[in-house]
């Protein structure tokens, strides 16, 4: 069992939902953004979404592209993107930790290279989010290989014919997005996401989290309540962009964590 798999086990034995935070690794500075991530856990947060900063990041919106590249022009790259793992790992060995990006930087690292570091630094599961399960072979077969889990993401235009090949090779959790269209724009409805969590939750035994337009505690618990779960991203990013302190952000994610939470 990966990381992830425990702590799915662990939240479902105690009856709970599941609490996702993304942040774009390296924004808007290595330090800040270590102390950022460092700061998750107690806030309340189960899994952290860790976004591997990329020149074209076409799935994302306006918010966590221009994260992107304020973490590219301060000088992250994929190796410190991994050296920042392995910092949080020096105190913490249990909170799960997902790498989100693109296949050009793992491609450009050599994938047997890329899974090897990955797993050393203590990264537990990916979303690589250009790569359909036509190229599983490429690398999502290989991560399960070496022990990580590859999560895909099911979108409303995933149908009932798309939907088996879309599970197939899944491990981890199944992120559902919540909405047509880029991270940050429209905001998730949970009468329109239940149906479609409770369609996916049919055809596979993996919890579902549910992610895109979600932005108060309010929002997060009534996502959650038709989900296993709930992933907030461009809303934390967009603080961080404000160049808010950092004990604001995390008093932010606290409260939507607990919205999850009373799920």
């Amino acid at each position: 069992m990966t990381r992830i798999d425990r702590k799915f086990a662990a939240l479902k034995a105690e009856g709970k939902k599941a609490f996702v935070a993304y942040v774009m690794a390296g924004d808007p500075d290595a330090e800040t953004s270590l102390e950022i991530i460092r700061g998750l856990p107690g806030a309340g947060v189960d899994v952290i979404e860790m976004g591997m900063p990329f020149t074209d990041p076409m799935a994302d919106g306006p918010t966590i592209q221009l994260a992107g590249q304020r973490a590219l022009a301060g000088g992250q790259t994929l190796q410190k993107t991994l050296d920042m793992v392995l910092a949080f790992r020096e105190t913490d060995d249990e909170t799960p930790i997902v790498m989100m990006g693109y296949y050009n930087p793992i491609y450009n690292r050599g994938v047997d290279r890329f899974l090897a570091d990955a797993r050393e630094a203590g990264i537990d599961g990916l979303i690589v989010v250009d790569l359909p399960p036509e190229e599983d072979a490429e690398l999502c077969i290989p991560a399960q290989a070496a022990g990580l889990n590859f999560i895909r993401l099911a979108t409303p235009t995933t149908d009932d014919k798309r939907l088996p090949k879309v599970l197939t090779n899944t491990s981890g959790f199944v992120y559902y997005v919540s909405i047509t269209g880029i991270t940050g724009a429209a905001e998730a409805q949970a009468a329109d996401v239940g149906p479609e969590v409770a369609r996916i939750k049919a055809k596979t035994d993996l919890p579902v989290i549910v992610g895109f337009g979600i932005r108060t505690p309010e929002a997060a618990e009534a996502i959650a309540s038709v989900a296993d779960g709930a992933v907030v991203g461009s809303a934390i990013v967009k603080l961080i962009e404000q160049e808010r302190p950092v004990p604001e952000i995390l008093a932010y994610v606290r409260s939507l964590a607990d919205g999850a939470h009373r799920a």
